[in-house]
């Protein structure tokens, strides 16, 4: 059985993270962290004429997370506009994996109608050097634009 060469696995540094907010390509240059998810959704199925409860998939769940160097002012504009208007602003992530160290290549991944759902406001903290800040977010679609390809060669035992 073949496995995974370290050469292959990816650098958690290597890549890029743009927002598109309102038409503007933007380079979360302060990205310390991302991660969407997908939570399927699940309710039980039940028979007569057996004690087993099963689980059929009802629905997906697309919501992520990012942890940013505090200072990026972009998404507290969309708290503004949303204050002064009662619209918050959708957007679009965009992330790409590019380890060139690694045969597998680079996955680019759209999240769309992108929209905040938890954002600090304002912050100080005596005990760290430097601030970051913990956003959450939901999207309705995701697209990978471009995929992973496996690895020119596994290891063998």
């Amino acid at each position: 059985m073949g496995f995974l060469l370290e050469r292959d696995s990816l650098n958690g540094k290597a890549g890029k993270a743009f927002a598109v907010i309102n038409g503007r390509n933007i380079e979360m240059f302060g990205l310390k962290k991302f991660q969407a998810d997908a939570e399927f959704q699940e309710s039980d199925f039940k028979v007569v004429g057996t004690n087993l409860v099963q689980k059929k998939t009802s629905g997906v769940l697309l919501t992520g997370s990012a942890t940013i160097y505090y200072g990026t002012p972009e998404f507290l504009s969309m708290l503004q506009t949303y204050l002064k208007t009662g619209a918050l602003p959708y957007f679009t992530f965009q992330i790409t994996n590019e380890d060139e160290g690694s045969t597998v290549g680079r996955q680019t991944v759209a999240l769309y109608n992108v929209k905040l759902q938890k954002l600090p406001i304002a912050m100080l903290d005596a005990d760290t050097e430097y601030l970051t800040m913990d956003i959450s977010f939901s999207f309705t679609n995701v697209e990978v634009l471009n995929a992973f390809h496996n690895p020119e060669q596994l290891g063998q035992n």
